[in-house]
């Protein structure tokens, strides 16, 4: 698919020959002067690298009933990588002419699937109950709302020690962006403004919006490094992934981090193109991502490995001239990045290194509890696992059992085809390792072709995805967190199958332009490929955690192979028409694995009659419910016990599997119990 634009406004052009500023970028420019620390020109692959040798290029084919290779359709749509602005500096200036932002046409389309991503997730919400995380969270955000009250009012009595340790002191063991911003949307949206109906919807809304915001951010990076087509297929296919969709509802920092380590992916990219600026939001926004969740300290280690992978040469002759080669960004997070998450984190403004006694600081005591978590319990093939050592088969077979099998298959499609750029991006390896001998030959192949891509974007994106997943290599790292915990993983999955996707339509084009020319156009795949992924999503909701694939049997088929059903204690909002019903005036009820604070909200939010008790004793209670979690089986057995019957009164299933049972106290019949 061809897009006639203009090459002085477009970032994303279709190419089929080197434009003229592309051709330039693939030859080598002057040596640089030896720095210790030097921004390598992004097209060169250093300051002074050896010049590339030329082959000669043969003329495309243009028989039209070949099937397409992997190679001849793996770039569709390429970037121009050095911008008219880049040559002239580094910090290009905010003009239309200049390539600074994408087409404009582009953020539109992004604006318009978050815009549109965002309302569904609003008006999906009041089904879904609040999950235990979630009750924390909210007690967090209300205490550093009162601190921004004493900001607005008196901000120097605000920034003393007695006031931050007084607000932020609650939940201070997780980073303070996304419960910030929960604070300040409650705050705005619901208690002033009245935009919200309930105050558990106004402080999910700041997740909600990274929700959306990681699809357009999906689309731009899918454009520009692949097709339009690619992109906007990496957007849906995100979109349609049920575990996404679930978690882009809560008050909790899974789909945040996941939007935040992303962007600081694409910031460094576009850094490396040559622009300072992005090199300083890439400090910036590293900073706001290690404010949200532990795991964004590993991106400078991606980013130096994905240097060294695709500049192998450039860094080999820098340390031989004794200078050192390093991409400005990390040296940004490193300054910018480590100033942006003390700023925003008013917790870590006081005894940051070292607290008094010599004892750790609070940055010591934030690391050591995520270093230390505690384990908690999971289900994986009827195996209850709470310690060590844990399956390292964890995280492939959840992400095969719970991502759509299309979007898995597209991801294959799409990583197999850009094996060739994959390679030759990496080759440069060969010249500063000297024993395999295998890349030394292969680098003597490195020669850059036709849409080639300089930067080593499929590298970034291999490296960038795999990164979490690669924790689970030790047996030691927790599983308790089913699919949240690699979700950093799924956007680049989700860029890989659209260049999946892209390879698919245009190679059928290619076919079937010649037996069915009117059936050729490519829209029909969309239907394919998505119906599937979004019946599944629809159908998973509201019980995002206890949905599988068809691969695994759908929830029947998990259920049988011994999945985890559920966690956190959500599926209670799925008992509140019954509870409204059925327990009688300042009846009881206990409540099992629901948080308190997740309960209160439901009350709050006039979900739930604000009469209802919570005991936290089966023995008093009314009504006793069970979540049914494999470490959980014995709470049964206590009900049966206390309420001397094991009649059921109520059961929420899925597809016919049980996910949370409700007991009802035998007295409220006037029964007896029996023995």
């Amino acid at each position: 698919m061809s897009h006639e634009r203009d090459d002085s406004a477009s970032e994303i052009a279709d190419t089929t020959e080197p434009s003229g500023e592309l051709a330039s970028a693939q030859s080598s420019p002057e040596p640089a002067a030896e720095v210790p620390l030097a921004l390598s020109d992004p097209a060169t692959g250093g300051g002074s690298p050896e010049p590339e040798p030329e082959s000669p290029q043969e003329p495309p084919s243009e028989t039209a009933e070949e099937v397409p290779s992997v190679e001849s359709v793996e770039t569709v749509e390429t970037v121009e990588t050095v911008g008219k602005g880049a040559a002239k500096s580094r910090w290009p200036a905010f003009a239309w002419g200049e390539r600074v932002i994408p087409d404009l046409r582009d953020h539109g389309l992004g604006f318009l699937l978050c815009a549109v991503y965002v309302l569904l997730l609003i008006w999906t919400a009041k089904s879904l109950g609040y999950a235990r995380d979630e009750g924390f969270y909210f007690d967090a955000a209300r205490s550093y709302a009162r601190w921004f009250d004493v900001l607005s009012s008196n901000w120097r009595e605000a920034i003393t020690r007695q006031s931050v340790d007084a607000f932020w002191q609650a939940n201070h063991e997780h980073p303070a962006l996304m419960k910030s911003l929960f604070a300040l949307s409650w705050k705005y949206l619901y208690v002033k403004h009245h935009v919200f109906a309930e105050a558990g919807t106004a402080m999910r809304f700041p997740g909600m919006v990274m929700g959306g915001a990681m699809l357009w951010l999906a689309y731009i990076m899918g454009s520009r490094a692949y097709s339009r087509r690619a992109g906007l297929f990496a957007a849906l296919a995100l979109a349609l992934m049920p575990r996404y969709f679930y978690h882009a509802h809560l008050d909790c920092f899974d789909v945040p981090v996941m939007f935040w380590w992303t962007l600081v992916v694409y910031c460094y990219w576009r850094s490396i193109e040559g622009s300072m600026l992005w090199a300083v939001l890439t400090g910036i926004a590293w900073g706001c991502a290690l404010n949200v969740k532990f795991n964004c300290f590993m991106l400078p280690v991606v980013f130096l490995i994905h240097w060294f992978v695709v500049r192998g040469r450039h860094v080999g002759s820098s340390a031989k001239l004794g200078g050192f080669s390093a991409p400005v960004a990390v040296l940004s997070m490193l300054t910018l990045g480590v100033v942006t998450f003390v700023a925003l984190w008013p917790w870590m403004w006081f005894d940051f290194l070292s607290a008094e006694g010599g004892r750790p600081g609070r940055l010591g005591e934030y690391l050591s509890f995520h270093w230390n978590h505690p384990y908690y319990n999971m289900e994986f093939f009827g195996h209850n696992y709470f310690r060590p050592p844990f399956p390292r088969s964890f995280p492939y077979v959840m992400i095969a059992y719970t991502v759509p099998a299309i979007t898995l298959v597209l991801f294959t499609v799409g990583l197999i085809s850009r094996v060739p750029a994959l390679l030759r991006q990496s080759a440069a390896l060969a010249w500063f390792v000297p024993p395999v001998g295998a890349l030394r030959a292969l680098h003597q192949q490195h020669v850059r072709r036709d849409g080639d891509d300089p930067l080593g974007l499929d590298v970034l994106f291999l490296g960038a995805g795999y990164a979490i997943l690669a924790l689970w290599l030790k047996t030691n790292t927790p599983i308790f967190g089913g699919t949240k915990h690699w979700f950093t993983a799924y956007p680049f999955l989700c860029l890989f199958a659209g260049a999946g996707f892209e390879y698919f339509v245009r190679a059928s084009e290619k076919t079937l332009r010649v037996r069915m020319p009117r059936v050729s156009k490519w829209w029909p795949a969309w239907l394919l490929v998505l119906l599937p992924a979004a019946v599944q999503t629809q159908h998973s909701h509201p019980f995002g955690l206890t949905a599988y694939t068809p691969l695994a049997g759908g929830t029947p088929g998990s259920a049988d192979r011994g999945m985890n059903r559920q966690f956190w204690g959500f599926t209670t909002g799925s008992l509140v028409s019954f509870f409204n019903e059925r327990v009688p005036p300042n009846g009881s009820v206990f409540i099992h694995d629901t948080a308190w604070p997740s309960w209160e909200m439901m009350q709050s939010d006039r979900r739930l009659r604000p009469d209802i008790r919570v005991v936290w004793e089966v023995g008093p209670a009314d009504f006793a419910i069970v979540h049914h979690e494999l470490h959980m089986m014995e709470v049964d057995g206590q009900i049966w016990t206390a309420f001397g019957q094991a009649r059921l009164a109520h059961v929420v299933t899925h597809d016919g599997v049980p996910i949370v049972s409700v007991y009802e106290n035998p007295r409220l019949r006037g029964e007896s119990r029996q023995p």
